[in-house]
């Protein structure tokens, strides 16, 4: 079996945001860059699965500029076996992502497709529905725990919802992301760290996959959130229920 897990390349999670001067964006020259964190549990969940006996290969994709390839590597040191790039410039959305990797599905045939459920910096949570509904797959997204069955072929995975959780066993080939509870990722080791620097990355571009990449979207402006007001200490019960009503209008 086959696992192909897609990662993302985003500003660390430990980095404060900073809007752009003129609101187009937030600030990404010489901002520190990492594996979105989600991506980081689909990864590990897919090496598990390697390390169990059942699968045999697992392949990591990214998409973006040139400096995906680091976080590629940081895939590879983890224990991927092999990284794919595609090569494309701009700012990339859930759909135009989700065709990349439907063209890449085609080419490698993965029986599992493993994604982050969302991206931190943009929270979407769409890529994984997206591809799963161009591929005509069974996806079970949000997961906190996954069981393959190589035998029977298929998956069952626990996902978090508003009641509780929700148990779907899924025939395969299928798209599963990954909830926050399902690991906890490893640390790449300075040997593997090594290793990976002689691992394969193929490139590719989107025009060599026939995907047309156009923005979905059309971000008119980035402001900063509020600055919160400071808190206000009451002197009694009266005091903080009329607060609470007539100027906070909560009650």
């Amino acid at each position: 079996m086959k696992i192909m897990v897609a990662i993302k390349r985003v500003i660390d999670y430990a980095v404060k945001i900073r809007v752009k001067p003129d609101k187009t964006g937030v600030e990404t020259n010489n901002v520190k860059m990492s594996m979105n964190p989600f991506c980081e549990i689909a990864l590990e969940e897919a090496l598990r699965i390697k390390e169990s006996g059942l699968a045999s290969e697992v392949v990591a994709v990214s998409m973006g500029p040139a400096q995906c390839v680091d976080t590629l590597r940081t895939g590879l040191a983890m224990g991927a076996d092999r990284g794919i790039h595609v090569e494309a410039q701009g700012t990339l959305y859930p759909l135009s992502v989700a065709k990349i990797l439907k063209a890449l599905v085609e080419i490698e045939k993965p029986e599992l497709l493993v994604l982050g459920k969302q991206a931190i910096d943009d929270d979407c949570n769409q890529t994984g529905q997206m591809i799963a509904g161009l591929l005509n797959w069974p996806q079970g997204t949000f997961a906190s725990k996954v069981v393959l069955d190589k035998e029977k072929q298929v998956a069952t995975v626990d996902r978090e919802v508003d009641g509780g959780l929700e148990t779907l066993c899924l025939d395969l080939p299928a798209v599963i992301t990954t909830d926050l509870r399902l690991n906890q990722p490893r640390y790449a080791t300075l040997p593997n760290i090594m290793k990976a620097k002689s691992k394969v990355i193929k490139k590719f571009k989107p025009e060599e996959l026939n995907v047309e990449i156009k923005p979905d979207l059309e971000v008119i402006q980035v402001n900063e959130p509020p600055k919160r007001k400071a808190g206000v200490i009451v002197s009694s019960v009266d005091e903080l229920i009329d607060k609470l009503k007539n100027e906070a209008h909560v009650i």
